[in-house]
């Protein structure tokens, strides 16, 4: 009798199992995962944007992830997503240098492996490198130890090319994480970033015009704004002077992401970091 009840609660779960997990591997559904698609309300007149109304919020809390700095200070940090390089990353490095703003370049395996040079100058010239993934996966559905592998891969490509051996910060790519991936990604000594203003600026296809791009940003700035730009846009190439101009024209400063860091994480991480000539805000 008790194998009979057994066999009719396994079909019943069968049956009943919600459609929301289907297609799930049998890893993320051992470990109870959700995924989620990282999304927030978008910032305006100069309000923060807000992730309140997501159902994620207390997981990046709880990992200690960042989507936004401190709302109450009004600085900026800009971070690019460089999966594959489309000739825009040298005028990108160009304005940075000539308007002495530091940024955060989030790199794949491919990035790093095809564009040494330009990986090499970003670090030169005081920019972090963060963590985009080895080769661009749904990280969510990976094991703890591919997350591990794909997050290490980069961690160590970049290490071994350029004076910077630590390394951070990671991005999920597409944005797609689980509570599974920050907690996989925080016992690697990953902390992930989000953001807080973005645009659909990724389709090499779509590009708008600067114009377009320059609106885009300048109508989402808010303090403590972490920025995600993609390096493949043309338009943001062409307007990223102007929109540094005019956010320091509001009274914005940018800063280095490694400043959201705690002082004692930030002391640890720099010990292992190449530490470049300090950039004016």
């Amino acid at each position: 009798m008790r194998n009979r009840n057994i066999a009719i609660l396994t079909l019943l779960f069968a049956v009943l199992l919600p459609a929301h997990l289907a297609g799930l591997s049998e890893a993320a559904l051992a470990a109870g995962d959700q995924t989620y698609h990282f999304g927030f309300k978008k910032s305006r007149n100069g309000e923060p944007a807000s992730i309140d109304q997501e159902g994620f919020k207390p997981l990046l809390e709880k990992h200690g992830a960042f989507y936004i700095g401190d709302t109450e200070s009004k600085a900026l940090y800009l971070t690019f997503d460089n999966g594959y390089e489309n000739g825009y990353t040298p005028p990108i490095l160009d304005v940075l240098k000539a308007k002495r703003v530091p940024a955060a370049f989030f790199l794949t395996g491919h990035y790093v492996q095809s564009r040494p040079d330009l990986v090499k100058r970003m670090v030169e010239e005081g920019h972090l490198i963060g963590n985009h993934s080895w080769s661009h996966p749904d990280m969510t559905q990976l094991s703890d130890e591919a997350i591990r592998r794909e997050l290490d891969k980069v961690k160590e490509a970049v290490a071994a090319i350029t004076p910077q051996k630590e390394m951070d910060f990671f991005r999920p790519p597409r944005g797609i994480f689980s509570e599974r991936v920050l907690a996989a990604g925080r016992r690697g000594g990953y902390i992930g970033v989000f953001w807080s203003i973005a645009y659909a600026d990724w389709d090499v296809n779509r590009q708008k015009g600067m114009r377009h791009a320059y609106e885009s940003v300048v109508s989402q700035l808010h303090p403590g704004a972490i920025i995600l730009l993609h390096s493949v846009s043309r338009d943001n190439a062409e307007a990223l002077a102007a929109i540094i101009d005019e956010a320091r024209r509001q009274g914005y400063t940018f800063k280095s992401l490694d400043q959201l860091l705690s002082p004692q994480a930030k002391r640890s991480s720099e010990r292992g970091r190449h530490n470049p000539k300090q950039m004016a805000p």
